[in-house]
This record gives C-alpha cells, structure tokens and sequence, in this order.
C-alpha cells in the first residue's frame, strides 16, 4: 500500500515542478515588463533603477537593526536628485566589482557606490560632476605604525577590488597586493596579520579605526588634484546633464554640505562607543540577529527551487543517456561535461549577467541563482539516476515488457520507485550540498543567509560572530534536512 501512494507521488511531483518554474517564470517577466514600462518616456510612472554595494559606510550601507533599508550619504543624495526631476527612485545591491558590468548590460539606470572617476572607467561608462573629493589612507596596526607610502616598500598592501584605492596601491614601488571583493575582509586580514597594511578612503578608515582600537591610521598626501567620488551613467545616457544640473542645484542651496555634515556627524556618533572590543564579542551581533534569521527563508526557497529543476532536468538527462537514441545520448553527455567541467560561480556570474546582454530580458537575481544551481545540480543528478535505473534488476524491464506495459508506465509505477531507494543517498547529498552552497548567490546581490551576513560585518567591522552565527544556521538546516532523509529512507524500507 505504502509503495503504491509513493508510485503515484511521481507524477504530480513533475506536474508540481513545471507548474512551480511556470509561476517563476512568469511572475518574473512581469516584474521585468513593468520595469521596462517605467523607463519608457511615456510611461506615467517614471523609475530609475541605482546599483550600489552596500558595504561602505558612510556612504552606503544597510540598516539591518531596523527596517534593513539601504541607507547612506550617496543614496541620500540619489532620493533629492531623483525626487527633484520626477522620478521613482528603486536600488538593487551587488558587489562593486560587479557595479559597471550592471551598467553596460542595462540592468540598472545609473551607479552611486563611492565611485571615483578614472581614465579607465571613462572608457565604459558616463560620468556626472564630482559631488565628494576624499583621500586615501593608511591603515595598519599601530605596533606597525606606517605613515609614508615609502614605508609600504616590500609590504604586502590590502584593498578594495575595483577601488580608486586598488589601483593607487598598484603604483606603491616595491610593494606587494593583495584585492579583497569587502572592506571587512580588509579589516578581518589586517586583524589576523595576513596583509601589513590596507589602503582605504579617509571616511572609511576612521570608521575602522574606531570600531578596532588595535588599528591606526595616516593620511596620503594628496600629489595631484584628486577627480572625486561622481555618478557613473551607461554610455549614450541623456540622464547626465539633468543630474549635473541637480549637483549644481545642490551645490548652490546648501543641501549638498547638509547631507554631507549629516552622514559625517552621525557616522562619529554612531561609532565613538565601538573601541575595546574582546576578541569574541557576542554583543556586536545586538540587534543584527533578526535581520539575518530573515535569510533563512531565502535560503529554503532557493535550495527548494534548484532541487526541484535539478530533479526534473536531470531525470530527463538521465533517459536521454539510456534511450539508445544518439543524438540524445550526445547531447546529455555533452551537457554533463560541459556543466560539471565549469564552476558554479562561473555559470553563475554568465547567467545573471549575460542574459539581459544576449536576450534583452532583466533576469531576477534570484530566478538567476535558481536557475544556475539547477541546471549545475541536473548535470550531477542525470548520473546518480542513471546509476540507480541501471541497477533495477533487469528482469523487471523484461517482465513488464512481456506483460504489454507501456514504457511511461513502466518507469514511472515500477523503475523509478525501485531506482529511488538505490539512490536516496546520494540525492540527499547533493541537496545539502545545493543548500551549503547557495551562500555562493551573494555575489549577484541575493539577500540570503550569507549577504545579510556580510551587511553586519560591513557595518560592525568584525567578521567572526556573524560568520559564525551563519554556520551555525545552517548546520542547522542540514541537521533537519538529513533527518528528514532519514526517515523517508526507513519508510521505503518498511514498504518493501
């Protein structure tokens, strides 16, 4: 009876998958048609799209003791601009490395994250007038002590991967490099003596030095008249001039200097009480604990979405390997090869980023990283399926097929159910490595478990207590993940 319910669970199980990736699919078309009506001039409701990385107070960071709003001295500015010239202001968070791939594929409008203009950048994106001229710093622990660039001679130097600064650090002579994607990941090497020195921007430095009493910092002397932190626009934008009139109406009036005093009084405020910590301080997480538990249910539904697709995919994979058809047999051997000989950050970062280029279609980060984990997952799953089909004893095929059992039938009421518990196991792995995984979805700007983690490092300054609240997470998770397996193992057992 047992193995009966379970036989007929097959097929509203793929009808479920399909009907589950349909809504996906769907809700995310709309989502992405009403955008592009937005941006249409004859669209009653105008909307600019900003990407920033949130992760450098003060000029952008999240709130994540409140309402988790991204808040800062450029998105301030951004809400005035924008309000002021009749438009919805939306901001959608990524890396910084990633920040000019967003503008040259279209995916948003314009780019406010610190951004300093370079000769370099110029040469792929627009650039409004300066709004902030900062300096860059030192800074080092104070046994250390380094004051001069001449002292970083044969010194292994730390910065932001994409930064004004990183590219100031490759002229240091003598010096060695090391390019993190985070500040905090600077904070956390310089903390643990990996790099001797890190070069970051005046406002961020105090904001280090304040929150780690160990650290010092030192100004660089400004050689040459610095360009200033500017709005970065896609090439053949018409969006530049009106944003240089704003700046210049900002400038004129004072709301410029007010926003700036108000980020910069706030930030010393917010901080002075930071200094003195212990190692391990629990107490820097006060507040941040509910923010991330938030990423606990964007972690599910991802892990849940990619196992359903790498399920169905890789099933279908797996009858094309043993259909004794060529060309289907060629094609799901090349697609394993090519999915399992590529990395997952790599399919990844193609997907999310080459999509809108290749097929004018704003693909959600999230469908993105579904997708992407699915698809990956199918390639490993086609071979686990077709091992447990293979492993059915043969004389079951036979006497189906001597008793005039369609072949449909034939797999899903007697093949599959046997094959299954062959391969439990093995599918129980890959779900838990699908759901340990998916804090790689941080990069394209998911909010799961392993991004919220890194709002509260980029806002604390300290990287051990979040991070080890996350892995206790999802230890967590796959504790009742593989409970779960456990007793749908011995319920199979029981029914045979």
């Amino acid at each position: 009876m047992n193995r009966n319910r379970l036989q007929r669970l097959y097929i509203p199980l793929i009808v479920f998958t399909l009907l589950l990736l349909s809504i996906i699919s769907i809700t995310s078309l709309a989502k992405t048609d009403l955008a592009h009506a937005a941006k249409e001039p004859t669209s009653a409701v105008k909307k600019l799209v900003m990407g920033t990385s949130p992760d450098y107070p003060p000029y952008e960071s999240v709130d994540a003791k409140n309402n988790g709003e991204i808040v800062g001295l450029d998105i301030d500015i951004a809400k005035y601009i924008t309000s002021q010239l009749g438009y919805e202001l939306e901001i959608t968070s990524m890396d910084f490395s990633g920040l000019i791939a967003a503008l040259q594929t279209e995916r948003v409008d314009f780019v406010m994250s610190g951004m300093s203009v370079t000769d370099e950048r110029k040469k792929s994106v627009a650039f409004s007038d300066s709004y902030y001229t900062a300096r860059n710093t030192i800074v080092s622990q104070k046994k250390n002590g380094f004051e001069t660039v001449e002292q970083l001679s044969g010194k292994l130097v730390g910065t932001q991967l994409g930064s004004t600064q990183d590219q100031f650090a490759e002229t240091i002579p003598g010096a060695k490099h090391k390019k993190l994607n985070k500040i905090a990941d600077l904070i956390q090497e310089l903390n643990s003596g990996r790099i001797d020195a890190a070069i970051v921007e005046d406002a961020v430095a105090i904001e280090m030095v304040l929150a780690n009493s160990d650290l010092a910092m030192n100004f660089i002397p400004v050689v040459e008249e610095a360009n200033g932190y500017a709005i970065a626009f896609p090439k053949q934008t018409a969006l530049v001039a009106d944003f240089n009139r704003m700046l210049d109406q900002m400038k004129e009036n004072g709301e410029l200097q007010n926003i700036i005093d108000k980020w910069f009084e706030e930030k010393q405020a917010d901080t002075s009480g930071q200094t003195g910590f212990l190692n391990i301080d629990f107490r820097v997480l006060d507040g941040y604990v509910p923010y991330i538990l938030k990423g606990v249910y964007v972690t599910l539904l991802f892990t849940l979405v990619s196992a359903l697709l790498g399920l169905f995919w890789g099933t279908i994979l797996s009858l094309f390997k043993i259909s004794g058809i060529r060309p289907l047999q060629w094609f799901a051997t090349a697609y394993t090869s090519v999915f399992r000989g590529t990395p997952l950050l790599v399919q990844l970062t193609l997907i999310y980023y080459a999509v809108p280029q290749l097929f004018n279609f704003d693909i959600p980060a999230l469908l993105a990283a579904g997708l992407a984990f699915g698809l990956n997952s199918a390639a490993y799953l086609s071979e686990t399926i077709r091992g447990g089909i293979m492993a059915v004893d043969k004389g079951q095929r036979e006497a189906s097929i001597a008793l005039g059992i369609p072949y449909r039938k034939m797999m899903v009421r007697i093949i599959f159910p046997q094959a299954l518990r062959h391969i439990l196991p093995a599918l129980v792995n890959e779900f838990v490595a699908l759901l340990k995984e998916s804090s790689l979805v941080s990069v394209i700007g998911v909010t799961e478990l392993m991004r919220r983690a890194d709002v509260v490092r980029a806002s604390t300054f300290r990287s051990f207590e979040a991070l080890l609240l996350v892995a206790a997470i999802y230890y967590v998770l796959v504790l009742v993940l593989t409970s779960l397996a456990r007793m749908l193992e011995r319920r199979l057992r029981r029914s045979d």
